[in-house]
């Protein structure tokens, strides 16, 4: 075959591309089970932050220690143990599968439990996770992070000052989710919001709005007065 023909060159190209589309589908696969466990390990590490357990070295260890059970929340408020492959992504599973997933921790010899929340900020998507104490209203921790917020501004709901507003703040007022995030000096109910960013006024909305959102789904549980095992 003359090499300096077209057709050569079209066939060599062709054939590269496919050797080459080949080589990156087969190391995609043989990395897809690590990259699925990191993202678990970091689900996980998200989780222990929440309940103030912070810069962990074994997260599997650490979350087997403190997380007693992944539960899913019945239409009466009651709990059903979670038995499938570990969750991470809380909205697809809320959304297509209909499961709303409570993780039953125990820190220092009391029950906590913890809520997968997300929603939109403003320029992506937010998520986090809220920890209760055994009475299912009191903030015991949260953790907040983002995908594209603005440093400096809607980024810092991952920062230790605005997540240490929470812990100690109400859940519920008259039955309804009652926690939330207001304009920065503008906290009116001191027991149930905190103040937003200054600055980050649409995040801090989008916060807000996804605290109230996500915790009114669990609406069943945190007013059932059953006691959960």
């Amino acid at each position: 075959m003359n090499t300096n023909s077209n057709s050569y060159t079209i066939i060599y190209a062709s054939v590269m591309v496919i050797i080459v589309a080949f080589l990156l589908a087969f190391v995609s696969s043989s990395l897809k089970e690590t990259q699925n466990k990191n993202v678990e390990l970091d689900t996980k590490k998200q989780i222990l932050a929440a309940l103030n357990v912070k810069e962990v070295k074994d997260a599997e260890a650490e979350y087997n220690k403190y997380v007693k059970s992944d539960m899913l929340v019945n239409e009466d408020g009651s709990l059903t143990e979670y038995t499938g492959k570990f969750v991470t992504a809380f909205e697809k599973e809320a959304k297509e599968n209909n499961r709303l997933h409570v993780f039953v921790a125990e820190v220092d010899g009391e029950t906590k439990y913890v809520f997968p929340v997300y929603g939109a900020g403003l320029w992506g998507a937010i998520w986090g996770y809220v920890a209760l104490n055994g009475d299912k209203d009191t903030v015991y921790g949260v953790y907040f992070s983002h995908a594209s917020e603005t440093p400096g501004l809607g980024a810092e709901i991952a920062g230790a000052h605005f997540q240490g507003e929470f812990p100690g703040k109400k859940t519920l007022e008259n039955g309804e989710i009652a926690l939330g995030v207001v304009k920065n000096g503008k906290v009116e109910k001191p027991e149930y919001q905190v103040d937003g960013i200054s600055g980050g006024t649409i995040t801090s909305v989008g916060v807000d709005a996804m605290l109230k959102n996500c915790l009114s789904s669990y609406k069943s549980f945190l007013t059932n007065n059953n006691e959960e095992e």
